[in-house]
Parts: C-alpha cells; sequence; structure tokens
C-alpha cells in the first residue's frame, strides 16, 4: 500500500513540475467563435435599365453574381446583352450582342463582425460576340460650296457585319454595401484592354462592343461601370480565421 502511495505521491509531483514550466499568461483568452456567411450573391446592374429607358437608342441588361472564396477571395462575373444605335458625322450604325465576364475580386475591407460590406480589387477575363449594322451613311466632300451643311448622299441600305468577336482584360475597383439584410448596393469601375484589333475589318471598324463600351480610335483600352443591386443566398457558415500575434510582454510569467 505504501510502495502504491509513494508511486502516485511522484506522479502527482511531476505533472506538477510540467505544469509549472509552461508559460502562465494574465491575459483572458477569448473562447468565442466568429462565424461567417459564405454563399452566392446574385443581382442585375441597375445602370443599364435606367439607360434602356432614358435613351431611345440603347437597350441593355446585365446580371451580377459573385461566390465567396475565402475570408477576402470572391468568384465574381457578368452576364449581359447590349444594343446600341448611334449618329456620327457622315454615318449611322447599330451594334448588338451578348457577353460573360469571369474573374475574381479580393476585398480590402476590414468588417467589424458581422458586416458583409466590402471595398475590393478585382479582374476579369472578358469575351462578346456581336454584330456591326451600318444603317446609312453620306461621303465626304471637301468642296461644298453649293451644300456647306450636308455631305454628299451615299447610302440608305443596311450593311451588317455580322460574326464578329472580341476579348478583352479587366482592372475592376468598385464597392458593396449591405443596405438590409442580405440585400447590397455596389458600385464598380472598370478600365478595359482589348486582346483583339478593333480596326481588323477594313469595311467597317468596331465602333462599339457589348460589354465593352465605346471603342476609341488608335486605342485599345476603354472605360464601364455598373451599378448593381444583389441578394446574398447563404449557403453555410465559416469560422474567421484570426491573426495570430506572438508579443512578449511582461503579461507572460514563467516559473
Amino acid at each position: 500500500m505504501s510502495k502504491y502511495c509513494i508511486s502516485l505521491f511522484f506522479l502527482l509531483v511531476l505533472v506538477t513540475v510540467r505544469s509549472q514550466s509552461k508559460p502562465i499568461t494574465t491575459k483572458p483568452i477569448d473562447t468565442v467563435v466568429y462565424k461567417q456567411k459564405y454563399g452566392l450573391r446574385v443581382g442585375v446592374d441597375l445602370s443599364r435599365p435606367i439607360v434602356s429607358f432614358a435613351q431611345d437608342n440603347y437597350t441593355g441588361l446585365e446580371f451580377v453574381g459573385d461566390y465567396r472564396l475565402t475570408q477576402k477571395l470572391f468568384l465574381a462575373g457578368e452576364l449581359g446583352n447590349e444594343k446600341k444605335t448611334k449618329q456620327e458625322d457622315l454615318y449611322n450604325f447599330t451594334a448588338s450582342g451578348s457577353y460573360i465576364k469571369l474573374g475574381v475580386d479580393y476585398n480590402t475591407y476590414a468588417n467589424w463582425y458581422g458586416e458583409q460590406n466590402s471595398i475590393f480589387i478585382g479582374g476579369r477575363y472578358a469575351f462578346s460576340t456581336y454584330s456591326q449594322t451600318l444603317n446609312n451613311y453620306q461621303i465626304f466632300n471637301s468642296n461644298r460650296y453649293w451644300s456647306p451643311t450636308e455631305f454628299t448622299p451615299g447610302s440608305d441600305v443596311a450593311q451588317e457585319f455580322g460574326g464578329r468577336t472580341a476579348s478583352w482584360l479587366e482592372f475592376v475597383f468598385g464597392t458593396k454595401v449591405e443596405l438590409f439584410a442580405n440585400i447590397f448596393l455596389g458600385g464598380s469601375v472598370r478600365l478595359g484592354f482589348l486582346f483583339s484589333d478593333p480596326t481588323k475589318d477594313p469595311d467597317f471598324h468596331d465602333l462599339f462592343i457589348p460589354g465593352f463600351n465605346k471603342v476609341t480610335e488608335g486605342s485599345r483600352f476603354g472605360v464601364g461601370y455598373n451599378y448593381s443591386l444583389t441578394y446574398f443566398i447563404p449557403l453555410y457558415k465559416k469560422a474567421k480565421k484570426l491573426e495570430e500575434k506572438v508579443e512578449e510582454t511582461d503579461d507572460t510569467i514563467e516559473e
């Protein structure tokens, strides 16, 4: 019996010494697990229906969406259709087609617990299929003595240049703010760079590419924007990763 008690005594001493050799911290330990919502956010771009209603020469619709991959990273994309008619000095044309954009967004904003707002930067690879229709045109004539305010009539017969494609990269900067529970209002500015040459067809150059916006002569850069209203569909929750910082302070005591 005494042998058993002596063995137990030495075991307790060993455990006590080992436990006291570990650092003792006086800081309170946060045991609360912070969980964030992960899921799919879908909606529409508000600017295109508004412009379609305000202008007779334009119709457009764009669906937007993103899916949260990590705490900061989102898979994002847009799918849309645009048709625009424009009158230039010498001609009138209509561009019509569809486009898709896929890429990622990175949230740079540090939310408080429970917030889901974002200030993000991102990138897209975009692809568009479209057609350009030359509705009518006039011929430029430098000798306009008898008609100083008009050009020489050309043709009123529409000519369609179909089967065109274009691809480009977009740099995106924007924000999304939660207005109500799971309802977000967003906006973004986009700078695009065309891979394809908008002047490749000598008969009629690309002047407006759906999804890319206006094509500027002699440049492959373009600027666009959108204002989105989206709804977040939560699918699951995941614990937020807390940043662990190891600091040597007087609060850590070793015995």
